[in-house]
């Protein structure tokens, strides 16, 4: 693992290695019980990716945003979602943190700074732009990072933002999770560029391309980013190179991805070279490992369970907050 993992300490890695397991952990239930039909609407799952969300929330501040993609479970409990309330707004319960009527695709927290999955390719990057130009205004220090995929970059969201943050110097990270396929469409045969973070020269930030395999890798890009940005000098665009597992959606049968290369990247599995590096820091912490497992296992356990045996929302709030009642320009009535 190239890394400079050892620098962080064993605390710090063990730290990563409880967020990706709940990542992991999580996605991979939730794909179980779609499986099973006892989830409705649909999924997209980010096992294999987990690396990239831990990373750069783990860099990030709790008054700092975010705003993630479609495939956005990993992001939200990265930045401090919880299991139990995520899994209920997946079964479309009044418990979940949209009140059941997000779902999968939409979970929102303002106050953990998830300003919101989307269900739209690119959407949250504009949306990005507008919540760093809000702090630029109010004076506050607060950063904004934008996940989304290697096919929103190639969305005219993407350049337009990038340019507005360039100009007015934003406090933004552009993070683009680059795991090869925009639905079933490889990138490099609809993309003329090896890196997408090349892109970034055309609007006078930096472009950084790191392995988001690597959730050390990833941690430090960010840091260094959201450093850059509280100091005033502007936004970055990071490009972090990753493999999703599974298919675009649950029951995608993947016929697109050729078998070598799929096997190629499971053994790069993100949380496989993070208990490398663990054990190679100290090849005792095998119990510690485990135990982080068993833990995380019982959390998700607990999150089903939670989830099942809560309500639905009742027919009444088919009409609430559907329009924001503080906004001048609503047409609520």
């Amino acid at each position: 693992m190239k890394t400079k993992a050892n620098q962080h300490g064993l605390e710090t890695l063990l730290r990563f290695y409880r967020e990706m397991q709940r990542v992991r952990q999580f996605d991979q239930k939730a794909a179980e019980l779609f499986t099973q039909g006892r989830m409705a609407g649909n999924i997209h799952t980010c096992v294999g990716q987990e690396a990239t969300a831990v990373g750069a929330c783990q860099a990030l501040e709790p008054t700092d945003f975010i705003t993630a993609t479609h495939r956005g479970h990993g992001h939200c409990l990265a930045k401090g979602g919880r299991a139990a309330i995520m899994m209920a707004e997946l079964f479309g319960k009044a418990t979940g943190y949209c009140k059941g009527k997000g779902g999968s695709m939409h979970i929102a927290d303002l106050g953990l700074g998830i300003l919101g999955a989307n269900g739209i390719v690119g959407a949250g990057i504009p949306i990005a732009a507008g919540s760093a130009l809000a702090s630029k205004i109010k004076g506050g220090r607060e950063v904004t990072l934008a996940f989304f995929g290697d096919g929103a970059s190639n969305e005219g969201a993407f350049h337009e933002a990038l340019n507005m943050a360039s100009a007015w110097r934003l406090p933004v990270i552009f993070l683009c999770e680059n795991n090869k396929y925009g639905v079933s469409v490889a990138i490099d045969r609809v993309t003329s560029i090896a890196d997408i973070a090349d892109r970034a020269k055309a609007y006078d930030i930096p472009g950084i391309v790191v392995d988001g395999n690597d959730v050390v890798a990833v941690f430090e890009a960010v840091s260094a980013a959201a450093a850059r940005a509280r100091a005033g000098e502007g936004p970055s665009l990071i490009e972090a190179k990753t493999y999703r597992h599974r298919g675009h959606y649950e029951g995608d049968p993947q016929i697109y991805k050729p078998a070598d290369e799929v096997a190629a990247w499971k053994k790069r599995d993100p949380l496989i070279l993070l208990q490398d590096a663990i054990l190679a820091l100290d090849p005792a912490a095998a119990d510690k490992l485990a135990a982080v497992e068993d833990e995380i296992r019982r959390e998700i356990e607990d999150a089903v369970r939670f989830a099942e045996e809560s309500p639905y929302p009742g027919p009444a709030e088919v009409v609430s907050d559907v329009y924001a009642a503080d906004n001048e320009r609503s047409v609520a009535r």
